[in-house]
């Protein structure tokens, strides 16, 4: 250790060490810049606290959600009607949140509420209440019923689910759905047996201000390093703009889908899709990203 002399005969101090430059590696200078843009709406009132920018955001990467649609709820009064002979039933299939929350919005006038939790509910959960992803299955028992399949993932595996339970002799299952449905589970029902009553609770439509949020975040953000899509309507309703507002750098894009049905759209509208979710939550989602973008 080297010290400066010292005329006063004080203790020479210490001289300052110079300090060494270091190169800031490249994957963290790239960390920087992960931007992911999550084609949903949020679950909560500040888009921060939503389930899926959280987990994103615990992987060093920052999500902005654009809601992508926008719904209408029709027929409830005959879906209420419905609700209220579950003897008419084997039991209920919910494959999005929205569903059930058209079961909710019956359940709104007090003494319909009150009929429903004083025993109407317990003989729906005398039967089966199917449903894909946790969001559906959470909102399913906010409503008092018990799901079953939640871990399913989508609609093909619901399906086999609900298959090995159900058979010919079974009551029709009760379907509320919303007016773009695939027709992945229904078909697989009827081919092997199983009744269903599909009843359209929900139409879905292009969010009004899709196009514009979309032009807002490109030009303050510039293109992102992956896009996640959540639903096959999404595809249809974003691509055009996307592919315009991203230019020749579309393919340098990491696009990620919350499901199969979801990644066959993508493919089908000439996207590379780079991850799919194992299972339709934060976590999985988070982690198909994350990998995608090291």
């Amino acid at each position: 250790m080297r010290y400066l002399r010292m005329r006063s005969g004080r203790k020479p101090r210490e001289a300052p060490t110079t300090l060494k430059s270091y190169t800031v590696p490249q994957w963290f200078v790239f960390a920087l810049k992960m931007n992911v843009l999550l084609l949903k709406e949020s679950k909560e009132a500040d888009s921060s606290s939503d389930p899926y920018v959280k987990e994103l955001a615990s992987c060093g990467i920052k999500a902005t959600l654009i809601p992508v649609l926008s719904f209408e709820f029709v027929s409830l009064n005959t879906l209420s009607e419905k609700l209220f002979h579950p003897e008419k039933y084997g039991g209920l299939v919910f494959t999005s949140p929205r569903a059930v929350e058209a079961v909710r919005k019956c359940l709104e006038d007090k003494g319909r509420r009150d009929e429903w939790s004083k025993g109407l509910k317990d003989k729906w959960n005398n039967k089966h209440t199917y449903v894909v992803g946790k969001a559906t299955a959470a909102l399913v028992q906010e409503i008092g019923l018990v799901p079953l399949g939640e871990d399913s993932g989508n609609a093909d595996k619901l399906s086999c689910f609900i298959c090995e339970r159900e058979d010919s002799s079974s009551l029709p299952l009760l379907f509320p759905c919303g007016s773009i449905k695939r027709e992945v589970l229904p078909t697989a029902l009827k081919m092997n047996g199983v009744p269903l009553e599909c009843l359209m609770v929900y139409q879905t439509a292009q969010h009004p201000d899709l196009e514009k949020n979309l032009e807002t975040y490109f030009s303050e953000q510039d293109v992102p390093a992956s896009i996640a899509f959540f639903s096959p309507s999404g595809v249809k309703f974003c691509l055009k703009a996307l592919q315009r507002l991203s230019g020749n750098r579309l393919e340098q894009i990491k696009f990620a889908a919350i499901g199969p049905s979801t990644g066959d759209a993508m493919a089908a509208a000439g996207l590379s899709v780079s991850c799919t979710a194992g299972k339709p939550t934060p976590q999985d989602l988070a982690a198909g990203i994350s990998q995608t973008l090291c």
